[in-house]
């Protein structure tokens, strides 16, 4: 296999690097009940020598309860009977003496139940009520004494009133709750809960206090919660083990079903230059449904890693396509060229309709995974390619265009690349001129994404002040972990995060490695790095495949994505949520942004933005004035 060469040059990429390479790498609730709870002693105020306790939570067994669809809970019906409790009669303040209140006299007599409603005993008077709670809580000089009177009386008392705090006769059943009822007084709900069988019915309240079964119920329910919690435990571990992505394989079936949920969004992809190359844009020589590893001159060629057997395979969502051309067109025929190129990206998604179709907003890409296609979006590569004119880049934007990279491998009037920087042959210019500013919010304005990759570091970082947008690097790594001004450092990293922006991360081996070889634990160091100095929202991946004629070991071509994301799961910092950001959802959220940047300046009728920047060749210019 030789490496093809035409008179094109080598391609998108700083291609420096011509070795040849050998063929691809194979591939428990309270019960409530609602009532108006009438004091029918409430006229008599006395300070209340024993405040009531304050009511607290206790486990129960779950077979005391029943419980319906609203989870709302009652007692049963051999407890509480089959009346509605709010239909029965009331005492009230100020009622006349005949009035009558619901008894429960005789409780024990009849061995639980109840008395029958119309029983004449059922009821008793309120002034009865009033007299003897009077005379309860005047007896003795003693509050002790105070209280077991009024023990007495409400436990004879058939009045559901509240007896001044001490509460009523059911208070005093056999409850865990054996003193007052938690009330709400807002509302008069009451809420007690279900009966405990070895609590005391009578007695005074220092006895109870002294033989509470409330204690044992704090100190059982922790270990009825303990218990519950080593079988529940010993129950779903085994389908815990079974379901855990333990396997590579397994860790690709997660991928798999992850990546119908949400669309893997690639930022590069250098196809249509290749088509150029290869064919000369003659698109009937190009049948992008057929494998082209097997077909001349693809198949003999380093730097081609795409077709739709493949991308179909990668279980890619959505791609970039490049709209590039070689900084040796500047200031000649770089305009007719981009012109050309986005016509390429545009027929390849009709020609392949069944698989591509060419989208431009997010709703229009995620319309797209729905209906199963991968959405084909344009990426302008080189701010050469506008010949200095705002004009043209509001064509390329009315043509599809969604992001411009702002230079290339070649420095503009209006703009310093990373291979500048590296000469500093700009040292003493300034990242983005007056009218390189004018592109960025016309950007902006547009709607477009402002893409710094193949910038200078001076370029990034007045693009990071100028814009009011989000911005992406569309294929750039960390220099940190690879020395080359292509790829982005730590400060900018910290002032994208600042700016909702987002890093993709590219495969090119001279990016990670800054040699020929990378593995794809390389591209996963550079994606852990760019989350840990930036955060895991702004980091994604930017191929940059058929641009590039070494890929990592195990990244040999666009079939390859899910390998990657699979390899992340290994590591258990890596969550499901955070392999859907990396994949596509933080793209979408920027590419959102940037059209929400649209709409407001919009509605705030911003106008285009105007400035001029002549071409340093005039001999190629006409009309200039």
């Amino acid at each position: 296999m030789h490496h093809l060469t035409d008179s094109y040059g080598p391609g998108p990429q700083e291609r420096v690097h011509q070795l040849h390479r050998s063929s691809l790498i194979e591939k428990i609730p309270y019960d409530t009940y609602f009532t108006q709870m009438p004091d029918c002693c409430a006229n008599t105020e006395m300070l209340d020598p024993y405040p009531r306790p304050s009511s607290g939570f206790t486990a129960y067994p779950d077979d005391i309860y029943s419980q319906d669809m609203t989870s709302t809970f009652h007692y049963s019906q051999s407890r509480m009977g089959s009346e509605d409790l709010s239909i029965r009669p009331q005492s009230q303040i100020g009622c006349a003496s005949d009035s009558r209140c619901p008894s429960r006299v005789g409780y024990e007599d009849t061995l639980g139940s109840y008395i029958e409603q119309n029983d004449p005993r059922m009821y008793r008077t309120t002034a009865n009520c009033i007299k003897d709670t009077t005379s309860a809580t005047t007896k003795g000089v003693c509050g002790e004494e105070v209280e077991s009177n009024m023990q007495r009386h409400v436990e004879g008392c058939p009045c559901t009133c509240n007896h001044m705090g001490y509460g009523n006769y059911m208070d005093y059943q056999r409850t865990c709750l054996t003193e007052l009822p938690d009330v709400t007084p807002s509302s008069a709900i009451i809420r007690l809960p279900p009966p405990c069988m070895d609590s005391p019915s009578s007695g005074s309240s220092k006895d109870r206090r002294e033989r509470n079964p409330r204690k044992r119920c704090r100190v059982l329910a922790p270990v009825f919660l303990l218990v519950s919690l080593l079988l529940l435990g010993g129950l779903c571990l085994p389908l815990l083990l079974q379901t855990a992505p333990i396997t590579h394989q397994q860790r690709l079936d997660v991928i798999r079903r992850i990546l119908t949920e949400i669309p893997l969004i690639d930022g590069h992809n250098d196809l249509p230059w290749n088509v150029r190359k290869f064919v000369h844009n003659q698109l009937g020589e190009v049948n992008l449904s057929s494998d082209l590893g097997r077909v001349d001159p693809w198949a003999r060629s380093d730097w081609s890693h795409t077709d739709i057997p493949r991308l179909r395979a990668g279980l890619v969502g959505a791609q970039f396509w490049s709209a590039y051309v070689p900084c040796g067109a500047a200031q000649l025929n770089a305009v007719q060229l981009s012109l050309e190129q986005i016509d390429v990206i545009r027929r390849l998604a009709e020609m392949n309709a069944h698989h591509l179709t060419l989208v431009t907003s997010v709703k229009g890409l995620l319309e797209a995974h729905r209906d199963g296609k991968i959405a084909s979006l344009i990426g302008v590569e080189g701010g050469h390619a506008l010949g200095n004119s705002l004009g043209v880049l509001r064509t390329f934007y009315g043509l599809g265009a969604r992001y411009l990279t702002l230079t290339h491998a070649c420095d503009t009037s209006w703009a310093i690349c990373s291979v500048g920087e590296a000469n500093d042959t700009q040292e003493n210019a300034p990242g983005l001129s007056e009218f390189g500013k004018a592109v960025v919010k016309e950007l902006n304005r547009l709607g477009m994404l402002v893409d710094l990759s193949h910038v200078s570091t001076k370029t990034m970082k007045a693009a990071l002040q100028t814009t009011r947008a989000p911005v992406i690097f569309s294929h750039s790594a960390a220099r940190a972990l690879c020395n080359s001004t292509r790829n982005v450092p730590d400060d900018v990293l910290r002032s994208l995060a600042a700016n909702d922006g987002i890093v993709m991360i590219p495969f090119y081996t001279y990016f990670i490695t800054c040699n020929s070889t990378a593995t794809i634990r390389d591209v996963i160091a550079h994606i852990n790095h760019i989350r840990g100095v930036a955060g895991v929202n702004h980091v994604g991946i930017g191929a940059g495949f058929d641009g590039i004629n070494f890929t990592p070991t195990g990244l040999e071509d666009v079939s390859k994505y899910p390998q990657l994301l699979a390899a992340l799961l290994e590591d258990s910092s890596w969550t499901e949520d955070d392999v859907k950001k990396l994949a596509g959802l933080n793209l979408l959220r920027v590419f959102k942004k940037v059209e929400q940047v649209r709409d407001e300046w919009q509605k705030a009728a911003i106008l285009p933005e105007e400035k001029i920047s002549l071409l340093e060749n005039a001999a190629c210019t006409y009309g200039v004035s």
